[in-house]
């Protein structure tokens, strides 16, 4: 279903990156393309691939703005994520991130078998040392996804207890259903934009 489904969905991925990559190019100089290691099935070690949404220079501009900004600091705490992202590209951000075509590119993650597309999502080191052992040993039972429940659930609103919870059921519950149901879901979620920023 992964192979088959992602390969369906390239028909109409690839123009929509290529529209995506060049309107990044307007607004910002460097790679179109943002490549980051993530832990996948087994808690080896792939590239995950995104159009790139945020500035060259984004780490320091993260840190400059946390260290000035306590109500940002505990919003990052949080969830990881914030409602002002200092770090993203202006314009781009504003359809591009709210309509996750910047995720697009990780359906050739998904015809590589590094990645399917329902399963919990492929989180930075920095995130994941906020989940408890037991949900990382089951993250490592399958592949990363493009979405989830959680995404679906809450996505961008929720915090990391949520996402611990959420992708814990999912990977104790699994049922082809359950994934249709994401999919479905995550359309919905997508075309109106909710919670991505």
């Amino acid at each position: 279903m992964d192979l088959f489904l992602a390969c369906l969905g390239a028909l109409v991925a690839i123009p929509a990156t290529v529209v995506a990559a060049i309107t990044v190019q307007l607004f910002s100089r460097g790679p179109v393309f943002f490549i980051q290691e993530r832990e996948g099935l087994g808690g080896k070690t792939i590239k995950v691939w995104k159009v790139r949404t945020m500035v060259p220079d984004a780490e320091r501009q993260l840190h400059a703005y946390l260290e000035n900004d306590p109500e940002a600091q505990a919003e990052w705490q949080r969830s990881f994520k914030l409602r002002k992202d200092p770090r993203l590209v202006p314009v781009v951000e504003k359809w591009i991130r709210r309509f996750s075509l910047d995720e697009l590119p990780q359906l050739l993650n998904v015809m590589s078998g590094d990645m399917s597309l329902v399963s919990p999502r492929p989180f930075p080191p920095y995130h994941l040392k906020r989940f408890s052992p037991e949900a990382l040993e089951l993250r490592h039972r399958v592949r990363p996804g493009m979405t989830g429940l959680w995404q679906v659930l809450s996505r961008s609103d929720g915090n990391t207890a949520d996402q611990e919870a959420l992708d814990t059921h999912y990977v104790r519950n699994w049922s082809l259903w359950m994934d249709l149901y994401i999919l479905g879901k995550t359309t919905t979620a997508v075309l109106g934009g909710r919670g991505a920023y």
